[in-house]
């Protein structure tokens, strides 16, 4: 069905404030995918946890978010996006208060599903509220600058402040202290945020489509994460990766036929929302199995403190800040995308083969500092176009799930990521082992070589993740075919385009 285009209303005169609330519940929701990581081994003591089920805590927050992000984006189309984004946040506050006062394994599990449930309503809303209220070009860049250094960076902030939290007062500090973030970004949403009343999708909810997502993608990330712990030929593992394939092949056919769908797949068949949601979900697979090795490294190896591990990934921030804000958003408007995105992933991969050289004396000032300079340059700069083009084109009503998208990408990322990398350094560092027993024949020798194999296991999958990072760089280089954010039309590589839809205005195409 062909519409005219909508005209850009005026700027909400709110809309710098609102992006700071927003901000604000976006950090915490990044934060939370890593500052549990460092206070795990202290809760796990203290609430009986059993070795076998530790990983739940990490997993029931993962297949909580990731199962039902696109449930939740289609909830900010159809109940607004700001009541879905408060609700979100006053729920993710409730949730994280029930696990800081846990009392035992079943508290702790439940409240960590909670909080996957509440990230998954509020973090689209945050993302499809950015996109309708920022509607002129330069505003826009700035505005996915701030977005996208915060999406890349607060994984190694949560590492800083899980640090912190878990040494110096006590593991529940990770949990409450996401309470203050959530009731200060509620009230100011509350009050500042003025979304667009244009673009409600007001069509029934698809329930075969909440059913059928939902259960695919908990059985997809369910099974890369038993893949780490049980392995990949493991019965049950296997059964989910059957299962996920299934359950989503069966999502695209109901899709394909309903009439008010959950994922129109118009937002997935876009040639630029393709390229980015790929690029993105595969620079994250990188990036996530990056942390949990660095963390391993620099506490074991290097005997690193909680505090000072988390200090250590400073360089990576700053080099994500300067990326987003600074580079992406400066040239955003004047280069295409892609220039931004392939270079942007190529120069993190950069970064990442230094990190193939690591040893268990090496310097931190002279391979691990440049390199997460790069890392972090690279993801900023790549990052930033990412996040502004995830909803390119989109119809109004298909905002929050095409927010959805970005969040899903990153979400099964990280759940791949992890288990993926992880158990190719496990391997690694088996077989490193077993080749090199025999050589070690004192104490300080069986030492040594702990170490070693450790570090032949990380850079081993350092070596796979720069494989990732190449390919997520070629990705965008030949999908992402969209011009400058410069408000002009940019001529399409192959003809194909939105031209039919009702579009926000993210990224001129």
């Amino acid at each position: 069905m062909s519409q005219s285009p909508v005209t850009s209303p005026a700027p909400d005169p709110m809309r710098w404030k609102a992006l700071a609330f927003i901000a604000i519940a976006q950090l915490m929701v990044v934060l939370d995918a890593t500052i549990v990581n460092i206070a795990l081994p202290s809760a796990q003591e203290d609430l009986g946890i059993s070795e076998g089920n530790k990983q739940w805590v990490i997993t029931a927050y993962a297949l909580a978010f990731g199962g039902l992000l696109l449930f939740g984006g289609r909830i900010s189309d159809l109940w607004g996006r700001k009541r879905t984004f408060v609700t979100g946040l006053i729920g993710f506050a409730a949730a994280s208060a029930l696990g800081g006062a846990a009392t035992g394994e079943a508290m702790m599990l439940g409240a960590r599903a909670l909080q996957g449930l509440f990230g998954a309503l509020l973090a689209p809303a945050a993302l499809s509220l950015i996109a309708v209220m920022f509607t002129e070009a330069k505003e826009r860049a700035k505005a996915f600058g701030i977005y996208g250094a915060i999406a890349g960076g607060g994984g190694a902030v949560g590492l800083i402040l899980g640090g912190f939290l878990t040494e110096y007062l006590n593991w529940r500090w990770t949990f409450f202290v996401n309470i203050p973030f959530a009731i200060i970004a509620a009230a100011g949403a509350y009050f500042v945020v003025r979304e667009p009343s244009e673009g409600r999708n007001r069509s029934p909810l698809d329930i075969p489509g909440v059913v059928l997502s939902t259960l695919g993608l908990v059985a997809l990330v369910y099974g890369f994460t038993r893949a780490e712990s049980d392995g990949w030929t493991d019965a049950v593992t296997m059964t989910m990766f059957v299962a996920s394939v299934v359950l989503l092949a069966a999502f695209v056919v109901t899709e394909s036929k309903v009439k008010s769908p959950l994922l129109p797949l118009r937002v997935l068949t876009e040639r630029n929302r393709g390229g980015v949601y790929l690029s993105l979900g595969l620079a994250i697979i990188a990036m996530f199995g990056l942390f949990l090795f660095l963390t391993y490294y620099l506490q074991i190896v290097k005997g690193f403190s909680p505090v000072k591990t988390g200090f250590a990934f400073l360089p990576m921030i700053i080099g994500m800040i300067v990326g987003s804000t600074q580079i992406g958003t400066r040239l955003m408007t004047r280069v295409a995308p892609r220039l931004l995105m392939g270079p942007g992933f190529l120069l993190a991969a950069v970064g990442m083969l230094l990190l193939t050289q690591l040893e268990v004396d090496t310097s931190y000032a002279g391979l691990i500092l440049p390199a997460q300079l790069m890392l972090g340059l690279g993801m900023g700069t790549a990052f930033m176009p990412a996040m502004s083009l995830a909803t390119h084109g989109v119809e109004p009503r298909d905002a929050g799930v095409a927010s959805a998208m970005v969040n899903t990408s990153q979400q099964v990322g990280g759940a791949i990521g992890t288990a993926l990398l992880n158990t190719i350094a496990a391997s690694a560092t088996t077989a490193y082992l077993t080749d090199h027993a025999a050589s070690a024949t004192t104490p300080a020798a069986q030492k040594l070589l702990a170490a070693q194999s450790m570090v032949e296991g990380y850079t081993t999958a350092i070596w796979w993740a720069v494989g990732i990072l190449v390919v997520a760089s070629a990705i965008a280089f030949v999908l992402v075919n969209t011009g400058a954010d410069d408000g002009s039309s940019a001529a399409s590589g192959d003809g194909e385009g939105v031209e039919d839809e009702v579009r926000i205005p993210v990224v001129a195409h």
